[in-house]
């Protein structure tokens, strides 16, 4: 009876609507992986671009990425494992890897990984990591993307630190990443009024970086140009757009967004910024940052690379705007920011009026504030819109979850869950829009382990 009992809410509304006549269309639902491991999704960009593949790190906790050492594929239709990468010499201090997404044009995956010289005085952190391409027909042959420089003369286009949680833009020709930088972090050890700010930044295939003194581990050369795009402060005024952390982004529209005088916009990036209201409390909202075509070229005064003393700046022509004012901001469980393919819209998590988290969207020119979801309960996954923009997937009331855009109407996919076996990560459409993949805990003799499910048929 304790395993049927989480099952009845939904198997009860499937039988109210044959009760009246309705015939809906029940999907099915696979499970894809069943090793004794985690099968850990991304947030977004897990399939192939021909939906063949979905990739996944082998993680069995959100919080593992430093212990993780595999990068895997499944074939969606044989469930067939293909291992893509495995780091070297891998310690409980790393290097560790993990994050995985697929380009959306090349059978290429991208995810983050740890520097290789991790041990136990360096280990795996948020500043010590970076960006590896591979392609699945050349496994365990990384291509390190951002270059890494820790001493003077900084050299622009490598970084300082590390970047995570990587994105492809629509076209494939641009990525964008989450960054901490190390030689801030070690200054905020001896000066208190200097921090380690996460901010933005974008890697672009304009040209390779040189670094002097490469060494391959702590500092080593760039394939690509990486730059810093958010601009942050450690002491924002009260009341004021200034920044203190920028993170969890997303590109806006497959080709960019229709700026309010009717220009078109080719290139923008939308990010959670936290800011400082005028009682001094931290509020979430959402900025836009317009991205010129060259990124590798700096502002006068500015320098891409930073200084000694101060972190690296964004390029010349990049505009950074702020386009909510809320009272409490974003809130609810850990999301990125998305957009609609059209970039019309960029949607967020926040409390509806009766307290209840579900997704809303804002203009990126700013303006009112559109409620996209309307639901009895939360909202407890990241959330994505399907490739025509019609349609948002989550997890909600331990169940996988479309809405549709248009009418908000919203139609539960999957039965309701138990609490320890309910969809977990993910909730990622194919490029098609005829599939749904999501992780779920599965347990087994062995243990619980984090396992990859898809929904096709809805």
């Amino acid at each position: 009876m304790s395993l049927l009992q989480p099952l009845l809410p939904g198997w009860l509304a499937f039988l109210g609507l044959l009760l009246t006549g309705e015939q809906p269309t029940m999907p099915i639902e696979t499970q894809l992986t069943f090793d004794a491991k985690g099968h850990t999704l991304n947030n977004n960009q897990a399939f192939s671009p021909d939906d063949r593949w979905i990739a996944y790190d082998t993680r069995n906790v959100d919080t593992g990425l430093g212990q993780n050492s595999s990068i895997e594929l499944v074939d969606v239709h044989t469930k067939e494992i293909r291992p893509i990468y495995q780091t070297t010499n891998q310690t409980q201090y790393g290097p560790g890897a993990g994050a995985v997404t697929f380009s959306p044009k090349e059978s290429k995956v991208l995810f983050l990984h740890g520097l290789r010289n991790a041990d136990a005085q360096y280990p795996y952190s948020m500043s010590r990591r970076t960006g590896v391409l591979v392609a699945i027909d050349q496994p365990q042959k990384p291509h390190f993307l951002d270059g890494r420089c820790l001493t003077a003369p900084f050299v622009p286009g490598a970084l300082r630190g590390g970047t995570h949680a990587h994105q492809w833009s629509a076209d494939g020709q641009r990525i964008s990443f989450t960054y901490n930088d190390e030689v801030m972090e070690r200054l905020s050890q001896t000066n208190p009024t200097i921090k380690d700010l996460r901010t933005v930044g974008v890697l672009t295939p304009a040209h390779s970086v040189k670094v002097h003194d490469s060494n391959e581990a702590d500092c080593f050369d760039g394939e690509w140009f990486a730059t810093v795009i958010a601009q942050v402060t450690e002491h924002p005024k009260l009341g004021s757009d200034e920044v203190e952390k920028a993170f969890d982004e997303t590109w806006i529209g497959q080709d960019g967004y229709r700026k309010a005088d009717g220009s078109w916009q080719k290139r923008a990036i939308a990010f959670q910024g936290n800011v400082r209201n005028g009682e001094n409390q931290l509020v979430t909202e959402v900025f836009v940052v317009d991205l010129p075509d060259n990124l590798t070229q700096a502002s006068p005064g500015q320098p891409l690379e930073g200084t000694a003393t101060t972190r690296p700046n964004p390029p010349a022509g990049v505009t950074q705007r702020r386009i909510t004012f809320t009272q409490h901001g974003i809130e609810g469980p850990r999301h990125w920011l998305r957009s609609l393919p059209d970039g019309s819209l960029i949607s967020f998590l926040a409390k509806d009026a009766t307290g209840l988290i579900q997704v809303f969207g804002v203009s990126p020119n700013g303006g009112p504030i559109r409620q996209l979801t309307h639901q009895p309960f939360s909202i407890q996954t990241t959330f994505n819109f399907s490739p025509d923009g019609q349609q948002i997937a989550y997890a909600a009331d331990n169940s996988i979850f479309v809405s549709d855009l248009a009418s908000g109407k919203f139609q539960r996919l999957t039965p309701r869950s138990a609490d320890e076996q309910r969809p977990v990560n993910g909730v990622v459409w194919s490029n098609k829009g005829d599939r749904i993949a999501y992780n779920r805990y599965v347990p087994t003799p062995a243990g619980r382990y984090v396992q990859l499910f898809q929904l096709t048929g809805f």
